[in-house]
């Protein structure tokens, strides 16, 4: 059990500026991991294994993309129960991302706005964390490391297979999985290769240089795809298919190469009007996204297939809204601005919480 309750410090960091509050964690986190001060944080990892995309999750509770976008803290990150850790999204090339500010709380909702747009220290720095963390030097098989990839802003649409696939090469030998994303809205033109030509394009370019590097590495490692919640049922139905005719073989099973992350954040703002921030530019996230992601997970499951591998991440704020996520269809769930609200305790609360959905 961490020695300081997070109540404690929340005071002190909601006092900061968000992206403040948020360097200064990584920094903390990156300074005390693997040392005696990570008792601070530590939390017992609950205990409810799980096959998902061929991979044995230790439990269903992961944490989501974009809180730790340079993989300096996967260590600190993972001492706090969580079943898997997913870091990035890397891009090939160093880049800013957006000016500041661009981070925004709405604690009257529970959410948070970030214009981040992909800030991050590039692939080679990116590739060197991961290879640094005790979980890539130990091989340690209590926790699961996703490594998350994207496109430099400054790359054409027309070119960003090429940004892709130059991310997959460096990451793919160290990571558990690979999730490619192309649905944050910080990042011009991005959520356009969701549509039906530009996505069999992209995932046709990646199936292929995924089997050379299986071939190079002698493993076969699964890719997820990340997708937006503001999609409409027909282009929904345009993601399910493509991912069908990638994912599943002659026989219409599921070969666990592929799957899903839904959902990244949103660009609606229709359940925080009138509060502060919420006509700031960017993706909201939090418990305001809740029932938008549960509707696309919904939607994927019905149209994936009982087998398709789907993560689930959007909204989660108690045990509750993790229970929710599974029912709606995910095979394990993710948490980023539920830590920032409720701390590590979360991640137990919720890990305990879904594990009891299979108690006899």
């Amino acid at each position: 059990m961490a020695l300081v309750p997070y109540g404690l410090a929340r005071p002190f960091l909601f006092a900061l500026d968000a992206e403040a509050a948020h360097d200064l964690t990584l920094s903390t986190l990156a300074a005390t991991q693997g040392h005696a001060l990570a008792a601070l944080y530590r939390t017992a990892q609950v205990q409810d294994p799980i096959q998902v995309a061929g991979l044995a999750f230790p439990n269903r509770v992961g944490l989501a993309a974009g809180l730790d976008k340079n993989a300096r803290c996967i260590d600190g990150l993972g001492a706090m129960g969580f079943g898997f850790v997913e870091v990035g999204t890397v891009t090939p090339l160093p880049q800013d991302g957006s000016p500041k500010p661009r981070m925004f709380r709405l604690p009257k909702a529970r959410a948070l706005i970030n214009r981040l747009g992909f800030n991050n220290q590039g692939l080679d720095a990116f590739v060197r964390n991961v290879q640094q963390s005790a979980l890539r030097r130990e091989k340690n098989p209590s926790l699961l490391l996703g490594l998350n990839i994207g496109k430099n802003a400054a790359t054409p649409i027309e070119n960003a297979t090429a940004d892709y696939l130059t991310c997959l090469d460096g990451v793919y030998p160290h990571a558990d999985y690979i999730t490619v994303n192309i649905s944050s809205p910080n990042t011009k033109n991005l959520r356009s290769l969701q549509s039906d030509a530009a996505l069999d394009a992209l995932l046709g370019a990646i199936a292929e240089r995924r089997e050379l590097l299986a071939q190079r590495h002698g493993q076969r490692k699964p890719v997820f795809l990340k997708i937006a919640p503001d999609l409409d049922a027909a282009q929904i139905e345009v993601i399910a298919a493509t991912l069908r005719r990638y994912g599943t073989d002659s026989a219409g099973q599921v070969t666990n190469a592929w799957g899903v992350v839904a959902t990244n954040t949103t660009l609606s703002r229709e359940a925080i009007k009138g509060l502060p921030h919420a006509e700031e530019t960017g993706g909201l996230s939090g418990a305001p996204v809740l029932q938008m992601s549960n509707q696309v997970i919904a939607q994927l499951r019905a149209a994936l297939g009982r087998d398709f591998p789907i993560i689930g991440v959007g909204g989660i704020l108690g045990a509750d809204d993790a229970v929710a996520k599974i029912r709606a269809g995910a095979d394990v769930v993710q948490i980023y601005t539920g830590l920032i609200y409720g701390g590590p305790a979360l991640v137990k609360a919720s890990a305990l919480a879904i594990a009891a959905l299979r108690a006899p």
